[in-house]
């Protein structure tokens, strides 16, 4: 009596509905061998049963653009890597991503002794590369490996506590890649320079005087650009400010939006779903960050070198009262906890100027609906977004100025509170199997 893939199967396309749930248009490629798994995947636009030898053959025939590829227990048994992604770069959109799935060879002799014992199907020999070899090779190509980790280390159901037990165990033993199941994911990056039209958020609170002065610093872009403001309830002038704003600048296209709710991230996403051009730039309107840095950050991805820009204030020196100490200390402990979170070393994860491609808002959607907490400030659902999905991020440095009018509208211990249980649920949904 052979035991039963059914539970292991379902496991595996969960955890691939975390790409394709946001794809356009993907495709699944599975060998012949694991039908079951082809009856399971209802996620992917389309999937193709193909031969464990056909990989090459059967990327050369097709004749469609996808957003994601994903290649499940196949890519190991190629024998030329090198010429399968050269291929696959050809059918992948600009930002695309690459899924490789294969067993974790940290499993190959209990697998194996399964199979001896028939408890197991066989399968072919499989020449495991390791993913910093495919890595290498990939580059040579322009994919970059964007994340690797496993998944499952108890693949059975047995009456629940076999999934209670692998998730404690896959908590333990976080930091050892011990899941039988391991995941690659790849983005292609072209080293094309593209120029993008762009939106720039500002959001705006008891930033009166900010206002004009940071509306007058933002560059100039040869590109189509919008600025959109998105003001909330103030104890001054920020609204009749605000409400000026077209007048005092009739040659740029600026729309003024009221916020609905309260809260920085309430103000960001409802300028977000009308920002209307292909990269959006959240800047904060307090001047503490140089507007002129904007440049750059739209620079470094119209380079293709990344998918998602975030700034960080922790590298140059800032100015006196710039940061206070507490402030200075809890942004680290946060950038360490994310780091760990997202497994990306990021110096700075609260720091109000990002930048992301229009496309991410889709996947800051399905990541917003995968929590039941929420992230008061908006800075960790565009940065754990785009992790989750397999982004590329990459960070810039600014320089961080004091303020030259108001206060920080951050509260320091409320939010820090609701923080830390996002974190906590953000954990669990990037480093446990669903």
């Amino acid at each position: 009596m052979k035991i039963s893939a059914k539970f292991f199967n379902k496991n595996h396309l969960k955890e691939l509905h975390r790409y394709a749930s946001t794809s356009k248009n993907s495709i699944h490629l599975i060998s012949d061998k694991n039908k079951n798994l082809k009856i399971y995947d209802s996620l992917t636009n389309q999937k193709k049963l193909i031969n464990e030898n056909d990989l090459l053959k059967t990327i050369n025939s097709l004749d469609e653009i996808f957003d994601l590829i994903i290649v499940t227990d196949l890519f190991e048994l190629t024998d030329d890597i090198y010429t399968v992604l050269k291929k696959i770069k050809l059918i992948l959109t600009t930002d695309g991503k690459l899924l490789i799935t294969s067993v974790n060879p940290k499993w190959n002799y209990i697998l194996k002794l399964f199979e001896k014992l028939n408890l197991k199907t066989k399968t072919a020999n499989r020449a495991y590369i390791h993913p910093k070899k495919i890595s290498n090779i990939a580059k040579s190509v322009n994919f970059e490996l964007n994340q690797n980790y496993s998944r499952q280390i108890i693949p059975f159901h047995l009456m629940c506590l076999g999934s209670l037990l692998n998730k404690v165990l896959e908590l333990i033993f976080l930091q050892f890649n011990l899941g039988i199941k391991n995941y690659m994911v790849f983005g292609v990056y072209k080293n094309d320079k593209n120029k993008f039209s762009k939106s720039i958020i500002i959001p705006a609170k008891n930033e009166e005087k900010n206002l004009i002065p940071i509306i007058k610093r933002v560059p100039n872009f040869d590109e189509e650009y919008e600025i959109i403001v998105v003001y909330g309830e103030s104890q001054d002038k920020t609204e009749e400010v605000a409400l000026s704003l077209n007048s005092t600048f009739p040659s740029l296209n600026i729309s003024v939006l009221k916020q609905s709710k309260n809260g920085k991230a309430n103000a960001v996403w409802e300028a977000v779903h009308i920002a209307s051009n292909d990269l959006i730039a959240i800047l904060d309107s307090d001047q503490s960050v140089d507007p002129e840095v904007l440049i750059e950050f739209f620079e470094i991805i119209e380079n293709g070198n990344a998918d998602f820009v975030n700034g960080t204030r922790l590298i140059y020196p800032m100015e006196d009262k710039a940061m206070r100490a507490l402030n200075i200390f809890g942004n680290k402990v946060f950038q360490f906890l994310i780091s760990l979170v997202i497994k990306q070393k990021l110096t700075d994860s609260l720091c109000g100027t990002k930048v992301f491609k229009k496309n991410n808002i889709k996947k800051i959607i399905n990541w917003q609906h995968t929590l039941s907490s929420q992230d008061p400030f908006g800075d960790f659902d565009l940065i754990f977004s785009a992790a989750y999905s397999g982004d590329r991020i990459l960070e810039y440095p600014v320089h961080y100025r004091a303020r030259i009018y108001g206060e920080t509208q951050i509260s320091r211990f409320k939010d820090g509170y609701k923080l830390i249980r996002y974190f906590l649920e953000s954990f669990y949904l990037f480093n446990i199997s669903k």
